[in-house]
């Protein structure tokens, strides 16, 4: 009686389990593994919506293109800067590219000149009975510059308005040494050489987003065709007369400019 009634049991039964897997007999493992949808999809939309609203932004906010025209002051320290007088000012013209808020790319030039005098013969002109006199130094040089904008949201307004920035510059530099006392007799000495440049400025707005007040600091190292020359030494005569025993010298500019913004 016993096996009787749970023949029966077997019977009723049966069809409500197996009624469950009779469409899809995996449903259960189907079940386990859905978690609510592809983790890797929803990642990948909040990158791209984060993206969209930074670009929407920037092209409503932000600037594109900037000219500048500028004026300042170039010196030197060193060797060089014992040697040298400068004649102000610096003239710089130059453009910048905004890749976003806080980045850009510029490219530019910029022209100095300076002087110095021998009044005695040096090593280099030692067929001359009195020195050669007045030279004349004009160096232009163009770079390429990058610059990163600092964010500034937590420093206060006057700070931010100021906009900040570092920069790092690859340039060449072109000089021509012009002997003025003795042209016709001395050939220019002309030459170039690469340099780097490293500083940071500000700009502070006159219009918003359409013209600026920018201050620019430099510091330069560059490898000058005559930066070891001996042409300028005492002669041999006079190891202890007037001299320089090579040009070395870091260089340092100051550019106050107008900045046009497109």
């Amino acid at each position: 009686m016993t096996k009787l009634k749970l023949f029966f049991f077997i019977l009723l039964f049966s069809p409500c389990v197996f009624s469950q897997f009779e469409n899809d007999p995996f449903a259960i493992e189907d079940d386990n593994l859905n978690v609510g949808g592809d983790i890797f999809s929803d990642f990948n939309e909040d990158i791209e919506s984060t993206q969209m609203a930074e670009d929407e932004r920037f092209y409503r906010y932000g600037r594109f293109f900037t000219f500048q025209l500028g004026i300042g002051l170039t010196t030197f320290d060193g060797n060089r800067g014992t040697a040298y007088d400068n004649d102000p000012p610096t003239y710089n013209l130059g453009v910048n590219y905004f890749l976003d808020f806080r980045s850009s790319f510029g490219m530019g030039v910029e022209y100095s000149k300076h002087n110095f005098f021998l009044p005695e013969a040096t090593l280099g002109f030692e067929g001359q009975t009195e020195g050669v006199g007045f030279i004349d130094v004009s160096m232009i040089r163009v770079y390429f510059a990058g610059r990163y904008y600092i964010d500034t949201a937590d420093l206060g307004t006057a700070i931010t308005y100021s906009n900040p920035y570092l920069t790092a510059r690859l340039e060449y530099w072109y000089v021509t040494n012009k002997f003025s006392d003795q042209e016709g007799i001395i050939a220019d000495d002309t030459g170039g050489g690469i340099g780097v440049g490293i500083g940071g400025g500000f700009e502070f707005p006159i219009k918003i987003k359409e013209s600026y007040l920018g201050v620019e600091a430099l510091w330069h190292s560059v490898a000058f065709h005559d930066k070891f020359t001996q042409n300028y030494r005492p002669p041999r005569a006079n190891p202890d007369g007037f001299g320089y025993e090579d040009l070395t010298g870091n260089v340092y500019s100051l550019i106050v400019s107008y900045v046009i913004n497109w």
